[in-house]
């Protein structure tokens, strides 16, 4: 597996420095447990450019799945023995296959440009590696296999950042994180957290209302 920065467009210049310069801290404050603990995993950040410009994938997982049922992610998932090393290039094989097995894109048309510190979910205890690519030669993409996926659909960037669709989520239990309200889904929790850091680092960040709030029962 091949990581290469080499031909990607000049606005994935401020992505490209986030990536050399990020601490784990500055992306969450929920790192992996210092004693191992948790399932490897990894999630692709795929970057695409659609009619609109700059723009992210996405799935919505399917409702009866164990883990984060329902919730708008980005494409991925557990480590397999097949991958390899969880600290050497398990998690880009991993973030690959994932993608190729919920949304059916060519992984031959994705150019991998770098990878982000691990992360922790402690809901569901999984490591998560976040992989960014360029989607270099777009393919279609859809449900593969409705029992692990509901939908699949890109974001513009200019969507994510725009005032009118972020919010402050607030779970039931009193957690509240980053929201956006885009492509009638409420994205948030772990994938809208990286959304938002990299907004933020990127320099893409458009100042908006952190006192507007939308609760987890929200449905468009």
């Amino acid at each position: 597996m091949v990581i290469s920065t080499e031909g990607l467009p000049a606005w994935l210049d401020p992505v490209v420095r986030l990536v050399e310069t990020v601490q784990p801290r500055q992306l969450s404050r929920f790192l992996p447990p210092q004693d191992g603990a948790g399932r490897q995993s990894a999630v692709l950040v795929l970057f695409g450019e659609g009619e609109r410009g700059p723009e992210l994938l996405l799935m919505e997982r399917a409702g009866s799945l164990r883990s984060h049922a329902g919730q708008p992610s980005f494409p991925g998932g557990a480590l397999d023995p097949e991958d390899g090393d969880p600290q050497g290039e398990g998690p880009l094989r991993a973030a690959l296959r994932e993608a190729q097995e919920e949304t059916g894109l060519d992984p031959a048309g994705v150019q991998l440009f770098g990878v982000l510190p691990r992360l922790y979910i402690p809901v569901s205890g999984f490591v998560v590696t976040p992989v960014l690519g360029w989607w270099r030669e777009p393919s279609p993409v859809g449900v593969v296999d409705p029992a692990e996926t509901a939908r699949v659909f890109t974001v513009a960037v200019a969507d994510l950042t725009h005032p009118d669709n972020r919010a402050t989520a607030v779970h039931p239990r009193g957690h509240r994180g980053p929201a956006f309200l885009v492509e009638s889904a409420l994205v948030w929790g772990f994938t809208a957290g990286i959304i938002d850091r990299l907004l933020h680092y990127a320099g893409w960040e458009v100042p908006w209302d952190r006192d507007k709030q939308v609760p987890l029962d929200w449905r468009a």
